[in-house]
Parts: structure tokens; sequence; C-alpha cells
């Protein structure tokens, strides 16, 4: 409608209402005061699944973590609609939507990807990052469990290195060993950690995985590591080189694009993500951009798949397309750099990566509280 009043404006198209799609929604505003922007996303609020890792403990919980958009885009003069993304025609111009299509003039896919659930037996394990409910899924596990043993656990995409995400899996395990000693009861429970890999987490450096090892060792956590996994019972892990009890598993496969991608001609990497150049362009498609985890893009192969990585490609995205829009051309590219907080509940830490340096600090509790701080000050913007 507002593209009919004003005959003039632009008109940008952002899917997803994760971090990628609200970062560029606020620089996208930040750039142009003009700009029609309409968000397509099932519903008008923000997940923050960082805070999932304290659900089981009952640190947060599902209120804390839901955050309604409604004032968020009426600040921003954003138009919402709560439909799915089901494809695009005419080289992205059109979205078409279960709520019908919306025409643009440029468009940011900034949806997250999928995880690959092929593993026979995946449907005996949790994978946390699938929600909040997911999380809430461990934590009543826990509370129904008398004893017995948790594995923790995740998994790559063969066909795309960066398709993945253990910082969480290592958060849950670090947090759950710990809320069961404070509960009194880690006497009860054998925790074992897997992963196909003998140096697991190595994008976070070689330091950083010597620590997380280490860490495992010094809490009595079992590992099961640089074995194929071959599929999940109900009460057991089994890979290529040996089986394990598991009265719950904790597991996150590896990263795809989304279902719908297959329903357009954009270009897809080996591993099924959007293509995209160092200026988070959509390789061969005009004014197409992609935004965090559904895209794959230039870099180290250590390049992650985190929230602060989407915030900066969305910087990225928003200046280019709206430099297109004007007939300039597109330059920003996006700093690479890994930034996360190792959260073990009582204290966290800290690992900073760039292709110049590497640093890891070691577990301190002013870390828990400054994680814990980032988290308030992120959801302030939305709120």
């Amino acid at each position: 409608m507002s593209a009919i009043l004003n005959p003039g404006v632009k008109r940008v198209t952002v899917i997803g209402a994760g971090f990628g799609a609200l970062s560029t929604v606020r620089e996208l505003r930040r750039r142009d005061a003009r700009v029609d922007i309409t968000v397509v996303s099932p519903r008008a609020e923000l997940h923050y699944l960082p805070g999932i890792i304290w659900i089981p403990s009952g640190l947060r919980t599902r209120d804390q973590l839901v955050v309604p958009l409604q004032a968020f885009f009426q600040r921003m003069r954003v138009t919402h609609l709560a439909a799915d993304v089901t494809g695009l025609r005419e080289g992205g111009r059109v979205v078409d939507t279960s709520q019908g299509e919306i025409r643009n003039d440029a468009l940011v896919i900034a949806s997250g990807g999928r995880f690959i659930k092929k593993l026979p037996g995946i449907e005996h394990a949790i994978t946390p990052c699938e929600g909040i409910a997911a999380a809430e899924q461990i934590r009543d596990r826990l509370r129904q469990m008398p004893g017995g043993s948790i594995a923790f656990g995740f998994a790559g995409n063969p066909n795309e290195p960066s398709a993945v995400r253990g910082g969480p899996i290592f958060e849950f395990l670090f947090g759950i060993d710990e809320q069961l000693r404070r509960e009194g009861r880690r006497d009860k429970f054998e925790l074992a950690f897997f992963n196909p890999s003998n140096d697991p987490g190595n994008r976070l450096g070689a330091k950083a995985v010597r620590h997380l090892l280490g860490e495992m060792a010094r809490r009595g956590i079992q590992t099961h590591l640089g074995h194929k996994l071959k599929r999940f019972d109900a009460d057991k892990v089994v890979t290529e080189g040996a089986e394990f009890k598991a009265d719950l598993i904790v597991f996150m496969p590896g990263l795809t694009g989304n279902a719908w991608f297959d329903q357009t001609e954009l270009a897809r990497s080996p591993g099924g993500l959007l293509q995209a150049d160092a200026q988070c362009r959509v390789s061969g498609a005009q004014q197409v951009y992609v935004v965090g985890d559904s895209g794959s893009f230039p870099g180290p192969d250590w390049l992650p798949k985190q929230a602060h990585m989407a915030d900066l490609q969305a910087a990225a995205a928003a200046a280019n397309l709206l430099d297109a829009l004007q007939g300039r051309p597109a330059t920003a590219t996006f700093r690479v750099e890994l930034m996360c907080i190792i959260d073990g509940l009582n204290q966290g830490t800290l690992v900073w990566r760039t292709p110049e340096r590497n640093v890891i600090l070691p577990p301190l509790r002013v870390f828990h509280w400054i994680k814990r701080g980032f988290e308030w000050l992120y959801l302030r913007k939305y709120r």
C-alpha cells in the first residue's frame, strides 16, 4: 500500500525476524528514512536463542526470551506480513508467501538455516537450537530423570565446512554439569560428549579446542571423538568406532538451506546455502542479498555461524542495497570476526578470533555476567 501512495519510494522486502533480519531493518532505516520496508516472517517476534542455554536450570523462561516486535516495527515504520515464504519469481522481484505475493525493488534473505535431519534415529535426539520448545524439553527431561546417561554432540555439513553450530552444545554440556552439581545429583549421571572430529570446535581455534577438552576431562565428562555417526537408538549413540549408552541425547546437526530455496533459481553452494559474494549479494541475482545462516560467504573455513556475524553482514548488505538502488557501486564488505562467551552457568570462557589473531581467556565468573549483560543490552533495542 505504501508503494502505491508513494510511487517514487523504493520497496525493500526482508525475509526473516531473527538477528540478521532485524539488524538489516535497523541499518536500512538508519541510512534511509524513506525506503519502504516489509518484513515477512511467521510471527512478529524475536526469539533470543542464545539465552536458551539457561532454560534447563531455570535461569531463563520462555517469556524472558520472546520479544514481541510490534512496537519495534512501528518505530522503524515497517510493515510486517505474518506468513511463510514459499518461493520467488521474476529474479527475486516477487516473493510468494502463504498470504499472497509481495513485489520489491530489492530483497534481503535472512531466514536462517535448516538442520540436516538425515541421520537414522535422529528423532531420538533433541536439537536445542530448533527453538525454545526444544530447550524446555531438555529441562523437563532432566527434571524427570533420577539419574542415567546424557550424551551431547554436534556434526557438520560435509559439503559446507562453515555450516556447523557447536558452541551451544558446549554450553549445554557445561551448564547441565554445573546444574546437576548444584542439585547434588551429579554423581547419579554419566555425561558424554561425541563428535566425528578429533578436534571438535576447531573453528574456535586450537587453543580453544585444548581448553574445552581439558575442561571435559576435569569435570569427568567422557569423550567419544573421531568416528562418523551411524545412528541414534532410544537409549544409545552408535558410531563407526563405538556405541555408548544415552538416556538423553542433545545433538546439533549441520546446517543447510531452507526448503523454500528449492522453489527458486537462486545460486546454491555445495552445501545447499545461498551462494554469496563479499558484498552479501546472491551470485547471479540482481538486488538480492543474503545475511546470516542462509548464506555461504567467502572467507576462512572457520567463518562463524553466529548472531554477531549476521549483524556484521547485515550492515554490509544494507549499505550495498541502498547504494545500488541509487545507482552507486556496492563496495561495503563485512568484517570476519568470531566473538563468543562459552558459558558454564557460573562462569564463562571468552573466545575471540579474527584473521590476524586468536585469543582465549580462561573461565571467569565475570564473563558469565557479561554475557547476561549483553543479552539485556541487545534485547533493549527491540523491546
